[in-house]
């Protein structure tokens, strides 16, 4: 038998958790509601979920604060936020959310998102991007297995979910221009610009100490493309 996505829903607005947890579950996803971050975050130390979808606007604690906690737990996290801002949704995109929405929203397209989500998840986990267990490049070593980058040596750095997926198309095609909606897969969404701000972000955990040359290159109106040797083994 197929095991269920667990998701848990933590939103103040009871009303608003309920109506989420019902559609989810009309959808065959297992759901928990928890109002509050304290209440979640005891919640995913018992059992943790697949999903996590979390209000930024909490009445213990910033929303932004449990993603912290959360990033490198092999969560899937999407965030449900009445709150707009361009700073909101670049640090959260930052911390390694997979996926921002805002409120209003109808349900319909939430369950969209999450479906999309559990297929990249289930992707990842079931087909490997390479067969080989890590890959070498620029001095660095990355296993795709552990999510780490140089886990052989003290600088140990994880990378999220999605900084990873975008790692290992980067991997698996250097010296090659891959586009925006390559690098997002079924993340695309209409004026989204978290590819920005994971290309960044990525940059800094991969580019090399006391050098000026990026080892991801923007291709003006093209996309991306890794500039450097990688070596499977």
């Amino acid at each position: 038998m197929t095991k269920k996505c667990l998701i848990y829903i933590v939103e103040d607005e009871k009303d608003l958790g309920t109506l989420i947890c019902n559609t989810l579950n009309q959808f065959y996803f297992d759901t928990k509601y928890f109002s509050t971050g304290q209440a979640a975050e005891q919640g995913i130390l018992a059992k943790q979920p697949d999903i996590c979808i979390v209000d930024l606007t909490l009445p213990d604690m910033d929303g932004i604060d449990l993603i912290r906690r959360l990033q490198y737990k092999n969560i899937g996290i999407i965030i449900v936020s009445g709150r707009d801002a361009l700073t909101d949704r670049v640090l959260g995109l930052e911390l390694g959310a997979d996926d921002y929405i805002t409120k209003p929203f109808e349900p319909r397209e939430l369950v969209a998102r999450v479906q999309s989500l559990q297929r990249r998840m289930q992707t990842h986990e079931e087909k490997p991007a390479h067969k080989a267990h890590c890959a070498r490049f620029a001095g660095l070593t990355y296993h795709p297995g552990s999510l780490t980058l140089n886990a052989d040596t003290p600088t140990q750095e994880t990378l999220s979910r999605a900084e990873a997926d975008m790692l290992l198309a980067l991997l698996k095609h250097p010296y090659q221009i891959l586009s925006r909606d390559q690098l997002l897969g079924e993340n695309t969404v209409p004026y989204d610009r978290s590819i920005d701000v994971r290309v960044s972000r990525l940059r800094k955990k991969i580019q090399p100490e006391n050098t000026k040359n990026t080892l991801i290159k923007t291709v003006y109106g093209a996309g991306y493309m890794l500039v450097t040797e990688v070596e499977w083994g």
